[in-house]
């Protein structure tokens, strides 16, 4: 059985979505290093950096890093169709998962710690950082619909949501991006609602952001 290290509302959603595609079974493990109570020291012997999701694989290995974790499923369990069985599709799936986890997730970690980033920074110089962290994060939103969004049919991976559905629908969630995309590319945003509104993926996702 897999263990799942992750809290609800965060990016380990995407991880147990994908094991629930998958058909396999898991424990899920609530640990935050903000939540007080929580199994952060059972997630430090997996995870140095305490960081979620983090997924503790049937033979005892570990894997961190959301992308590297999703891509592992869909090459280990392709009955779920987590990633396209199309090879050029399969490669273009892989490269939306990198740029997610290079460019919008570190954009987002900026935006939340802005002092990791600038050492005894007062309050005016975190905001200014966040500001600019902010903007670059829905600038490489923009870039990611552009290039993906054409050729949704009606999912981003195809007929069925895939990893790559999933990881955008999960992160799109923070920093304000849905209220940009909103704006910005509406025709991206309703594919994403319509990931989180999947009849495979609504109940996972209703018990992470309810309502």
């Amino acid at each position: 059985m897999y263990t799942l290290y992750g809290f609800k509302g965060c990016g380990s959603a995407v991880v147990e979505i994908a094991l629930v595609l998958a058909g396999q079974s898991y424990r899920l493990v609530d640990a935050a290093s903000w939540e007080p109570g929580s199994a952060v020291d059972e997630l430090r012997q997996c995870n140095p950096l305490r960081q979620i999701p983090t997924l503790q694989l049937p033979d005892g290995s570990v894997l961190t890093e959301s992308a590297a974790i999703l891509l592992h499923l869909g090459l280990t369990q392709p009955s779920a169709r987590l990633l396209p069985d199309n090879e050029m599709q399969r490669a273009q799936a892989i490269r939306g998962l990198v740029f997610i986890a290079a460019n919008c997730y570190a954009a987002i970690g900026v935006i939340d710690y802005p002092e990791r980033w600038c050492i005894n920074a007062d309050e005016a110089i975190k905001e200014q950082i966040r500001q600019g962290a902010r903007e670059r994060l829905y600038r490489y939103w923009e870039i990611f619909a552009d290039t993906y969004t054409y050729a949704a049919s009606p999912f981003l991976n195809g007929a069925e949501p895939g990893a790559l559905d999933l990881l955008a629908a999960v992160v799109s969630k923070w920093s304000g991006a849905r209220g940009y995309l909103g704006k910005a590319r509406p025709d991206f945003l309703a594919l994403l609602e319509n990931i989180e509104t999947h009849p495979k993926v609504a109940p996972i996702w209703q018990r992470h952001w309810p309502g």
